[in-house]
């Protein structure tokens, strides 16, 4: 076998041991479901105000429909509408994401002397593409790897592409994968991009993002990944 099909093998054999958790289990089906719970939450004013409620810290029964049906359309587990620090933890992601608007590195954390290069901001799990100081598309909220699984920050190449890898461990499909580091790809997947914990490493993308990325982004563009991921 030649070097690049030595190369091919060796990003197929990795990249099914980063499969994200959340496919290799089905995750990408609704929680099952479960009652409804009575019990206040320590994040009760946080959620019922996220969530448009009424906002007097009090658990009702509209309440913890509300919580249970974002729980459920995120993967967090378990959906039984408490209003806990992981359900107000992807919440408090979320605004922060879209405080961020269309100034994604207003801190001037990624390169911008590389040309065209994507961007990982792995504390506020967020990716854009720019070409010098020109913000190209996003930025995109992303997946990225869980805690023992962090997705590996510094500056790295596409250096293999598949339009429809399929893992070779957990024979489960990765579209549209452009892999940068060791196995750790772009690629997109049918859950939440706020399901917790994460992948096993990958930059998880839905498919409208992943298939942007693909048509971008080219084998030697830049990969630009800093910061870290909120409990990591």
């Amino acid at each position: 076998m030649g070097d690049i099909g030595r190369r091919g093998a060796v990003a197929l054999t990795i990249t099914g041991l980063l499969t994200p958790l959340a496919l290799t289990l089905g995750a990408a089906a609704p929680a099952r479901a479960a009652s409804c719970t009575a019990t206040t939450g320590p994040y009760q004013k946080q959620v019922e105000k996220f969530l448009g409620r009424p906002v007097d810290g009090k658990q009702s029964t509209a309440d913890c429909k509300a919580v249970k049906a974002f729980q459920t359309k995120h993967g967090i587990t378990p959906n039984i509408g408490y209003a806990g620090s992981v359900t107000w933890g992807v919440m408090d992601l979320m605004l922060k994401q879209k405080a961020v608007g269309k100034n994604p590195d207003k801190a001037g954390k990624c390169p911008v002397n590389k040309g065209r290069i994507a961007c990982v901001d792995l504390t506020l799990q967020l990716s854009w593409i720019q070409d010098g100081k020109k913000l190209v598309y996003g930025p995109v909220p992303v997946r990225t790897g869980r805690n023992g699984y962090e997705t590996r920050t510094g500056l790295t190449k596409i250096y293999w592409r598949n339009i429809d890898h399929v893992s070779s461990i957990y024979h489960v499909p990765m579209p549209y994968s452009q892999f940068f580091d060791g196995g750790q790809a772009f690629h997109s997947v049918g859950v939440s991009m706020w399901n917790p914990p994460g992948s096993h490493g990958c930059v998880n993308m839905t498919k409208t993002d992943a298939k942007k990325y693909w048509s971008l982004l080219k084998k030697g563009d830049d990969v630009y990944v800093y910061g870290r991921k909120p409990g990591t």
